[in-house]
């Protein structure tokens, strides 16, 4: 299958790299420099904590993040990032950078508000890529009570199943009621 890349300028986006191993988050650097990112608008720490302390004073437009970091992972730093009452910007898209790929993981962490997810190894194209669909394709952001976060559904919604809940809700009244 030959898709074609999109055309996008992230020269000028700010990265967020949230990476506990020092090469990683170099390989991660040198390819958004590769994209013309300059150095100034990228951002780098180390694990969680310190990517939640980072976002208080840089304004991330992407947040690149591990999946495993001390002490707070890149899973628990997307929670905190979409719940907490004090963050800057809960909307910021969080791509998770992992060897974690199996199903039960992925959920877990999309439940968690995570936005895309980028398999280990990573290779510029695919950064891209994953880059150019939180920017392009954003999704809705959701607030509910068990959730917050990118509408986990991908596919397109239509004006029908928009009041999907509120009819079935009126559906299953009027049976409980005949």
């Amino acid at each position: 299958m030959n898709r074609k890349r999109p055309d996008l300028d992230i020269s000028n986006l700010n990265f967020l790299i949230v990476e506990d191993n020092m090469y990683m988050r170099n390989i991660l650097k040198e390819i958004l420099r590769a994209f013309h990112v300059a150095s100034e608008n990228i951002a780098m720490t180390s694990d969680g904590a310190a990517g939640l302390k980072q976002l208080e004073t840089f304004p991330a437009d992407v947040v690149l993040c591990d999946w495993e970091m001390t002490p707070v992972s890149g899973v628990e730093f997307t929670k905190m990032v979409r719940t907490s009452t004090d963050a800057l910007n809960p909307y910021v898209p969080v791509i998770l950078i992992t060897g974690h790929t199996e199903l039960d993981k992925v959920r877990h962490a999309r439940d968690q508000g995570v936005t895309e997810f980028l398999a280990k190894p990573v290779s510029p194209a695919s950064l891209y890529n994953r880059i150019c669909t939180v920017i392009l394709k954003p999704r809705r952001f959701v607030k509910a009570v068990n959730y917050t976060g990118p509408d986990r559904r991908r596919r397109a919604i239509d004006d029908a199943e928009t009041n999907r809940r509120a009819v079935d809700r009126e559906t299953c009244q009027e049976r409980l009621s005949a």
